[in-house]
């Protein structure tokens, strides 16, 4: 049986406890935290757990009814958190995004290899049938190599969004649509063309919430050997219709699924090819569904490398690489110019006192509450359909 921890009670929370009880022969949550005990009480009480209270994680460090940890925190607190379960001796699934900073993400990744524990970062989107089996198809060649990738992570926020005390500021949030909501399509990114990009260019902007620091919208092109990606972030698209479209050499996949594939005519115009369109929808169709989706697709993940039967699926050194271009994003955006990658650790925004002083601050935060209630999305239904 392995004991898990919920450390920060928000509504994100839910997912990683919902998912936690759909394995009672294989965990068990013993302990929650909160900075706010009377949240984590109301959730204690709200999800039925059997399960005991503390103000500070710093108190569950040498609990021996802990094996796992689960960091649901605002994301200023995942590195030093990360940092103090996993030399403790505790395995860690970290909340999106990783850390604030290249240099957390790195001190994060030292623990690990010092404790020998598991450290994973949540990216709930590649536990879905559309953007596993659409990875599938990808790495079977049928498609060819990637030309061009559009990676959109369009989401819809109202003005009180950045109310919540800890959103809205790059002290406490990190940043804003680019760090905080886009970062699940950049991972997606990454999975799908499995290599760094050479360089970035990008523009940030603050269209609609003038009660936040941080930006609600950035725009960026990246540049691969042969190949190039554009990533939109926002949070002013209705509908919220996040996607990823890979323009492969013989075809088009993406998800929302929609094969496509073109021939050219004599004179080099597009004629339909419906036959390599059905070989791809074909061979996606026949793949199989995955057993659990979603957070509960990841803690399974979790849990079976825990008890050997298999690998992390989404590492530390994944979740920095997707902070890497979120970074690069940052500084292309502030500084107007192309960025080139690998990011050094001598550059400011290697740091979080160096993104801070570098970053451009659009609007003063205008109001802080400690909690907003009500249902949270995590991603719209369309991604997840087969």
């Amino acid at each position: 049986m392995i004991n898990a921890a919920i450390i920060g009670t928000g509504a994100i929370s839910d997912y990683h406890i919902d998912a936690y009880l759909s394995f009672p022969e294989r965990c068990k949550i013993t302990w929650i935290s909160d900075v706010f005990p009377e949240k984590a009480g109301q959730k204690k009480k709200a999800k039925d757990l059997d399960a005991q209270i503390a103000a500070s994680y710093k108190e569950l460090l040498d609990k021996k009814d802990i094996d796992l940890v689960s960091i649901c925190t605002p994301p200023f607190a995942h590195a030093e958190t990360a940092v103090d379960f996993l030399n403790a001796g505790k395995h860690v699934l970290v909340e999106k995004p990783m850390a604030a900073s290249l240099e957390e993400c790195d001190a994060m990744i030292a623990a690990e290899k010092k404790c020998g524990k598991f450290l994973s970062i949540v990216a709930q989107n590649r536990f879905t049938d559309s953007i596993y089996n659409m990875k599938k198809t990808l790495d079977s060649g049928i498609v060819g190599r990637p030309l061009h990738v559009q990676a959109d992570s369009h989401w819809y926020r109202g003005h009180s969004y950045y109310d919540l005390w800890w959103r809205g500021t790059w002290e406490k949030e990190g940043g804003g649509c680019t760090l905080n909501h886009a970062v699940h399509q950049i991972d997606i990114l990454n999975w799908m063309m499995g290599m760094p990009p050479l360089s970035i260019s990008s523009m940030l902007g603050n269209l609609s919430h003038d009660n936040a620091e941080v930006e609600d919208i950035s725009i960026s092109v990246l540049r691969y050997p042969r190949a190039m990606a554009q990533i939109t972030a926002s949070l002013v698209h209705h509908g919220e219709g996040q996607s990823i479209i890979i323009q492969g050499e013989k075809g088009r996949i993406s998800a929302p699924w929609q094969p496509r594939a073109s021939k050219p005519k004599p004179n080099g115009f597009p004629d339909a090819d419906p036959e390599k369109e059905k070989e791809i929808d074909d061979f996606y169709r026949s793949l199989p569904k995955i057993e659990y989706s979603g957070h509960k697709g990841q803690i399974d993940n979790v849990l079976s490398a825990i008890e050997g039967k298999g690998n992390i699926l989404v590492t530390g050194a994944e979740g920095r690489m997707a902070l890497e271009i979120v970074t690069a994003i940052y500084k292309a955006g502030t500084e107007q110019r192309t960025i080139e990658f690998p990011l050094k650790k001598e550059d400011a925004f290697y740091t979080v006192s160096g993104i801070m002083k570098e970053v451009p601050h659009f609007y003063k935060k205008t109001a802080s509450v400690n909690d907003l209630g009500g249902s949270i999305t995590v991603g719209s239904a369309e991604n997840k359909q087969r």
